[in-house]
């Protein structure tokens, strides 16, 4: 017998992916495999607690829903208690003493070059002011830098990230999961919520370079713009990444 469904919640949707809520399943469709490749295998990997893999008919992907909600929405304030917020941190620093994924994440010239590229974009099509993309470039600078690899998640938006009761209940969206820069993870996590940074940190019990940080927040908020804007978001809202480079000033 087929079950009955109340309702088919869309989640997110655009030209690359999209995912669907079917009661307590989610079902993620993806073009690229090899984004669904990875997303597997690293929440395999993961020491911290991910979604159960029900089933996988490429170029679907079935996922158990995990209890609780999400830290919080990039734009609006956190209902996360600091509490709930030091538990991502010290979740975050669980994966990063985890033994590496056995592939590799971007090199420092492609991140360097990718920064470049879209800088470019943004001044040569109006889409922000010259000066403030030229700043926000300045403090990225601080993020590109040697580091020693450890196992990432590569999108550690609080929004991938659910609690309950001030426990992590676990993360989500492991597509871009690889080694890489564990400052990245830290700054993705609190990109928009500043004043979360010192509970994350506080989690997380190892001291991090706060301009490492800071730059990481102007970095992908330069790069994400044109993608978002190409996919129907709005990186103008309030809180969200044009604020976010706008702080920097």
């Amino acid at each position: 017998m087929l079950a009955v469904v109340e309702e088919v919640k869309v989640v997110v949707a655009h030209d690359e992916r999209a995912t669907l809520r079917v009661g307590d399943v989610f079902l993620k469709i993806d073009a690229d495999q090899t984004r669904t490749d990875v997303e597997v295998e690293a929440m395999a990997l993961a020491p911290i607690p991910t979604p159960q893999v029900l089933w996988r008919e490429p170029p679907v992907l079935a996922l158990a829903a995990l209890p609780g909600v999400a830290l919080g929405c990039l734009g609006e304030p956190s209902p996360a208690s600091s509490l709930a917020w030091a538990a991502a941190g010290a979740a975050a620093r669980r994966l990063h003493d985890a033994p590496l994924p056995p592939w590799p994440g971007r090199h420092l010239d492609e991140i360097a070059s990718r920064l470049d590229g879209e800088c470019e974009w943004l001044v040569t099509n109006g889409v922000l002011p010259s000066e403030l993309v030229t700043r926000n470039r300045q403090v990225a600078e601080a993020a590109l830098r040697p580091w020693k690899p450890v196992f990432i998640h590569g999108d550690l938006q609080i929004t991938h990230v659910f609690v309950d009761d001030d426990k992590i209940t676990g993360v989500i969206d492991w597509s871009e999961a690889a080694q890489g820069d564990a400052l990245y993870d830290l700054a993705v996590l609190t990109l928009g919520h500043e004043e979360h940074l010192d509970d994350v940190v506080a989690g997380y019990r190892t001291d991090v370079d706060l301009d490492v940080i800071r730059g990481w927040w102007s970095w992908r908020s330069l790069v994400a713009v044109r993608w978002l804007v190409e996919h129907g978001f709005d990186p103008s809202l309030p809180g969200c990444e044009f604020d976010v480079l706008r702080s920097r000033m």
